[in-house]
């Protein structure tokens, strides 16, 4: 039978390969720890710590976002991805910008194409500017202010859950829990609305193909039809989706601040011949400038520091312009930086 799939979208059999169990991942609940209490904070960082050092990849229920925030946020998201292509391509990314509508990143690549389209957008809170709602007002219009003060609402929640979990995770590594504040305090962070529309051969196709994330610690809320998966253990294994939880994994740039302890799981989405998915992922970013180096006191235990110091700006530059992330990027990013530094 030939393939109705067009070939850009055509994936190798290793990308593939079918998950045949379920990832046990740890469902965390955070009322305790984000309440100040101290037992329960010890108990989550201890699930936090167990589960980074294998795949990193968690669960978090009770983390304090409001479940209709996120039911407006897939509202708004929904009627984007359904307006006409003409008007979402006027929102079009553009060479070297991160920010904007892309269908199937067609704009950077030509094969293995992933079968989604995306609408990705800047998120900072160091300024009185709402910087959400002015974007979407600036490119969509007035149609869409709306939906960029859910969004921008939707963005504040995620950075304040994502401050407390740096400082989960910096608890977790036996580190002061302030330690990683200043470094995402004021930093750009990326919010992706991520559309995977049903698919007629899903056996050859993938909404996004495997990869890393080089962010730090993205955050996500995926719909009940289901789709994500680990690569843990040697095999492909799914990701459950609940409604009343997100999903936490650490991205490269943290496993270089947490010295290589903290693992940066290979991921994939898959698509259903049946139904589309839809899924929200905020990805925590440190402020572009600040040196990425792990504490002082781990690189001593370890004995070493496995990576050279670099800024998050070097890497976002590395996989915006140079590379396209997988489950290599920080070993290839670490020779590319010293390949290139004089």
């Amino acid at each position: 039978m030939q393939p109705i799939l067009p070939l850009n979208f055509v994936w190798p059999k290793e990308s593939l390969e079918d998950a045949l169990e379920e990832l046990q991942a740890p469902v965390l609940d955070l009322e305790g720890f984000l309440k100040g209490d101290n037992e329960a904070t010890l108990h989550a960082s201890k699930l936090v710590r167990k589960s980074c050092m294998s795949h990193g990849f968690f669960q978090v229920i009770n983390h304090g976002v409001d479940p209709l925030l996120i039911g407006e946020a897939y509202d708004q998201m929904d009627a984007f991805f359904k307006l006409p292509i003409v008007r979402k391509l006027s929102v079009l990314k553009t060479q070297g910008s991160m920010w904007g509508y892309s269908g199937a990143h067609a704009d950077r690549f030509s094969s293995k194409l992933p079968w989604k389209e995306t609408l990705s957008f800047p998120f900072y809170d160091n300024t009185l500017e709402p910087v959400v709602t002015n974007y979407f007002n600036s490119t969509l219009g007035e149609d869409f202010e709306l939906a960029g003060v859910a969004f921008q609402k939707y963005c504040e929640a995620m950075k304040r859950l994502g401050m407390k979990l740096i400082e989960l995770l910096a608890i977790s590594l036996g580190v002061g829990r302030s330690h990683y504040k200043d470094m995402f305090e004021e930093g750009c962070s990326i919010m992706r609305c991520n559309y995977y529309p049903s698919c007629q051969q899903p056996s050859l196709a993938l909404g996004t193909g495997p990869h890393c994330d080089p962010t730090s610690v993205t955050i996500l809320h995926q719909d009940q039809v289901g789709g994500l998966d680990v690569f843990a253990d040697k095999k492909w294994q799914t990701v459950r989706p609940r409604p009343d939880a997100l999903v936490i994994n650490i991205g490269d740039t943290f496993t270089a601040l947490s010295n290589g302890r903290y693992k940066s799981c290979l991921h994939r989405a898959v698509v259903n011949k049946y139904k589309e998915r839809r899924s929200l992922a905020f990805f925590l970013c440190p402020k572009e400038d600040k040196v990425v180096r792990p504490p002082e006191d781990i690189v001593l235990r370890d004995g070493t520091k496995r990576y050279p110091d670099f800024t998050w700006s070097n890497l976002l530059e590395f996989t915006q312009k140079y590379y396209r992330a997988d489950e290599a990027t920080l070993q290839n990013f670490t020779k590319w930086l010293l390949s290139s530094k004089p």
